[in-house]
């Protein structure tokens, strides 16, 4: 089977939500290193590798909205598709403690070819789904951990990021914080502002409406947990977009 930098859901959906996963899978394609970054499977399996629990959410809250999707189907460590090309963690070498040993000695020259076979037709692809409306929604799904290594513990059970444009991000955040059993972060546990990001080239660079989800990702484990915040978020997401006219 050819190997595919990228998944879609419900192309010929109507809606003009379009929800994103640019951390969706922990695969390493078989010219990477033969198809192995050098990890064993337990760290393959965390959050320095992908987003986990986003991509059943993705796929769950696209069908709630009537919306297409789309999910990377690359590791975050082959290479970062919410960084821009210019950015110095876009290969990463060292994350969260671990050694990538299949990134030690990554060159220009195999950074160009994950760019070529991951990175940049995942954002072709976007950049198509996103423009065939006038009038998109961007909502990008994501995940955190509980903890980093050395750091304090993470409290949020969701944190709605943003950077210039808060359109969609404010109201979404004040219906989050009316939830009595949510811990809410705004711009937690990262800034929702990073040049070249996802959401920055998609959404921003063309006045588009977006939002960027973290959902502490021991609170989405499994698919019932997906299927459960995904059916949550899809009213409160469609309430959002109505208090800010767009």
């Amino acid at each position: 089977m050819t190997y595919q930098p990228y998944f879609v859901d419900g192309a010929n959906r109507s809606a003009r939500w379009l929800v994103t996963c640019d951390h969706a899978a922990n695969t390493v394609p078989p010219f990477v290193n033969g198809g192995t970054l050098g990890l064993n499977d337990s760290e393959m399996g965390r959050h320095i590798a992908y987003d986990v629990g986003a991509e059943g959410v993705t796929r769950a809250l696209a069908q709630h909205l009537d919306a297409p999707a789309i999910l990377s189907n690359f590791s975050r460590l082959v290479i970062d598709p919410n960084r821009g090309e210019d950015d110095p963690t876009l290969l990463m070498k060292l994350y969260d403690g671990t050694i990538i040993p299949g990134n030690r000695h990554a060159d220009d020259g195999e950074r160009d070819m994950r760019l070529n076979h991951c990175y940049r037709p995942y954002h072709t692809a976007l950049a198509e789904m996103a423009a065939r409306q006038d009038n998109t929604v961007i909502v990008s799904i994501h995940s955190f951990t509980p903890q980093l290594k050395g750091q304090n513990p993470r409290p949020w059970h969701i944190g709605i990021l943003y950077a210039t444009d808060t359109r969609l991000a404010r109201p979404m955040a004040d219906l989050c914080r009316a939830e009595p059993d949510l811990c809410v972060g705004e711009n937690e546990p990262y800034g929702g502002h990073l040049p070249g990001d996802a959401v920055a080239r998609h959404a921003i660079a063309y006045q588009r409406p977006n939002i960027l989800i973290e959902l502490r990702n021991n609170l989405i484990e499994t698919e019932a947990d997906q299927q459960a915040w995904a059916a949550r978020l899809a009213p409160m997401l469609t309430q959002a977009a109505n208090i800010a006219n767009v």
